[in-house]
């Protein structure tokens, strides 16, 4: 979990059973367990699966209970845990992704999950079979209206209170609210109730990487034994639950995920990470109508005050007939004002975006086509997953991130302007089931 989030919760002296000790079961058994399971899953008409922050801990997230958990650090006085990379830039887990290729092929029915990392829906789950009974650290809610805006930047709060942000339905525009919960919080009904259905119905379910101590969430999972369902749980440590379920496996949850993925003969396809950003180029005549004052901006999708946390810098520079001074843009907002003669022949605006830790290549490169005496009202709105399929493709066949795509176009006739918001590549990570790989090379 985030350091961040540990933080920010309200002081508790309890916190249950930490720093217990980790149990790996004999290689041989180990694998005969991850042969039961396969076929329990084969079997399967109803899968659930349950997570906890163990499937997230090969993602460089901190856990709370392990050895060198948050709280168990914490309880002995020691200082916490560093993080590998920020937050913001974590990437699914071999499990996460396993997940999503059980759910494509229709055999996996529901996720559950204690995690506020945001990494089930970053991985492809689709929300609807997806309950986050904790909330989750990048999204933000309309109370009024329900609608859900998933950032790329961790929300500044938890406890459900107000962001500085609005929503952006006309009929609404109240304060969003963060989606965690702290510790007197209830758990949310439109994330419970789903939650208990599926468990009901559950013919199996498979607890991930969760010491199963919090309740109610903890006995959610046993909801399908009434029904004669059956309950898994692959965890390090000993849990309050292992009683009561028919298989118990003690080892890395990537490693059983992975090897029950090799018996399916399923692949885990690589992740490919897409973030967005809008270049704005406002124009404007000089009184005397001889030059144009133009603005061009980089900024975020999410808000305009909102930091782009995935960008660095950027380097501006223009073709080659314009005899124009670059510039380095370092600091938000990231803007650049010039003047250019109103009968200036059009010319590109190029643009090396350079991205910050975290992500797996150094920059990306865009180029904007500058027209001022062209008063075009063009709008282009393109299909937003269409758009993400081929960039992903392209990706993967070049083994390489950063392409970027234009996903819409908006024009405003006063003041003048050109709104563009595009899709950029910024991570690749591939899973082949038994180790996990990080590309990171320069496009």
């Amino acid at each position: 979990m985030s350091l961040g989030y540990a933080e920010k919760l309200s002081y508790i002296e309890d916190v249950g059973n930490v720093g217990m000790a980790e149990l790996f079961d004999p290689p041989l058994i180990l694998q005969e367990k991850i042969e039961r399971l396969t076929r329990m899953i084969r079997k399967s008409k109803h899968l659930v699966v349950f997570t906890g922050a163990g499937i997230s801990t090969s993602c460089g997230i901190p856990d709370f209970r392990g050895p060198k958990g948050i709280w168990t650090l914490q309880r002995g006085g020691n200082a916490l845990p560093e993080a590998s990379l920020p937050f913001h830039r974590a990437m699914p887990s071999m499990t996460h992704m396993a997940l999503v290729e059980l759910e494509r092929a229709g055999i996996l029915k529901f996720v559950i999950s204690q995690n506020i990392d945001g990494l089930h829906l970053r991985s492809g789950i689709p929300r609807e079979k997806l309950s986050e009974l904790h909330g989750n650290s990048f999204m933000e809610r309309c109370t009024s209206c329900g609608v859900e805006y998933f950032r790329d930047f961790e929300v500044e709060s938890v406890g459900l209170k107000e962001t500085s942000r609005r929503c952006s339905n006309a009929d609404c525009d109240l304060k969003l609210k963060d989606t965690v919960l702290d510790w007197e919080d209830a758990l949310p009904h439109e994330e419970m109730n789903p939650a208990e259905v599926h468990c009901e119905e559950a013919d199996v379910i498979l607890c991930l990487g969760t010491s199963l101590q919090i309740t109610p969430a903890c006995n959610l999972p046993l909801k399908c034994l009434r029904g004669g369902g059956k309950v898994v749980i692959v965890n390090l440590q000993k849990t309050p639950k292992d009683k009561k379920a028919n298989l118990v496996i003690h080892g890395f949850v990537d490693k059983v995920i992975g090897g029950v993925m090799e018996r399916l003969n399923m692949r885990i396809r690589p992740f490919v990470r897409i973030d967005l950003l809008q270049t704005i180029f406002t124009q404007a005549l000089s009184l005397d109508k001889r030059y144009v004052n133009w603005t061009l901006r980089i900024a975020s999708i999410h808000d305009k005050r909102a930091l782009l946390p995935f960008i660095n810098s950027v380097e501006v520079s223009f073709s080659d007939n314009q005899h124009m001074k670059e510039a380095v843009l370092d600091k938000h907002p990231f803007q650049l004002k010039r003047r250019t003669v109103w009968t200036a022949e059009p010319f590109d605006v190029i643009l090396k975006v350079n991205f910050s830790e975290g992500c797996g290549c150094a920059c990306s490169r865009i180029k904007i086509p500058l027209i001022f005496m062209y008063a075009s009202t063009d709008t282009l709105k393109r299909d937003k997953d269409r758009v993400f399929r081929k960039l992903k493709s392209k990706a993967i066949k070049g083994t390489c991130c950063g392409q970027n795509s234009v996903l819409e176009r908006n024009v405003m006739i006063s003041p003048k302007s050109e709104i563009v918001v595009r899709a950029i590549v910024t991570n690749i990570r591939w899973y082949d089931g038994k180790t996990v790989k990080t590309r990171e090379l320069v496009h």
